[in-house]
């Protein structure tokens, strides 16, 4: 049941877990992430990047999603992830995506602040919610959101609080110390900068960089007001690595049977995450 993001938050907020919101960029990443929610009874998220535009675009995205939800019954939403072209999530909402997020956080701030203010008016206008970020995370290794030289910037409480008076947005990504991709060294997450954003924001937050997270800090994210956090990094290195084991041991594969284990591995991995995440029923 395709739904509206900023519902599936208000509930996960309300019973202190977490909604996984994991990419997809083709039909095996779709049917994957869908399968495992329907099979585990859990809310989830599909991501669509605007980096993967040239693997499919929006209205073949929703075609597909449309087509592989038939008999999902859990509710889910379809959200475009870090986009920064404007005409690219005015795009997404044309073409049925029912969350969109602006990333205006290597902006100026009130540079960001203005562009996502007009997104959300135009977003709320579509029955569309927004998602927007403050502060900044580095790359890490496999990544493929950000650049080598993005700056670890921590979110600031204060203006967090006023970013989201003045923008009314639906959810807001923040910056406490995880990073796009894997970790380069030792993760250092500040709960207490968490805490403090979370005693000055009344909205869903977001954690992105959720792969390779210690699953004690997840936790400790979720219990101080992280209602959505973003895996992709890990989800791809896991199916990739097994679609390896499997082609050593099977050398005349058939493409058609590599497309189900996409889907088979693709399952095994976001259902571990719902388990932590605490979002399976």
């Amino acid at each position: 049941m395709l739904v509206n993001m900023g519902s599936l938050l208000s509930l996960a907020q309300e019973r202190k877990y977490a909604v996984g919101a994991f990419n997809v960029y083709s039909y095996e990443t779709i049917r994957g992430v869908l399968d495992c929610a329907e099979q585990m009874q859990a809310p989830v998220i599909l991501a669509f990047g605007e980096r993967y535009l040239k693997n499919l675009d929006f209205e073949t995205v929703y075609s597909m999603v449309q087509s592989a939800a038939r008999n999902v019954t859990v509710p889910f939403a379809l959200h475009l992830d870090h986009c920064r072209d404007l005409k690219n999530i005015y795009r997404a909402i044309r073409s049925g995506f029912t969350s969109v997020m602006y990333d205006g956080s290597m902006l100026p701030y009130e540079e960001n602040k203005a562009n996502t203010a007009q997104v959300v008016e135009v977003a709320h206008a579509n029955g569309v919610s927004v998602e927007a970020e403050l502060g900044s995370l580095t790359a890490g290794e496999y990544s493929q959101e950000g650049t080598a030289s993005d700056q670890e910037i921590y979110t600031d409480p204060e203006q967090a609080w006023e970013f989201v008076r003045d923008t009314k947005v639906d959810a807001l990504a923040v910056s406490i110390g995880t990073v796009h991709g894997l970790y380069k060294g030792e993760p250092n997450i500040r709960i207490d900068i968490l805490q403090k954003i979370r005693a000055r924001v009344s909205v869903p937050l977001v954690l992105h960089g959720g792969s390779g997270t210690p699953e004690e800090v997840i936790k400790a994210c979720i219990q101080n007001g992280i209602c959505k956090i973003n895996v992709n990094t890990e989800v791809s290195l896991f199916t990739v690595q097994r679609l390896k084991q499997f082609l050593g041991e099977n050398d005349q594969s058939h493409l058609s049977t590599l497309s189900l284990k996409q889907i088979e591995f693709i399952k095994e991995v976001v259902g571990k995450y719902m388990h932590l995440f605490g979002a399976a029923g």
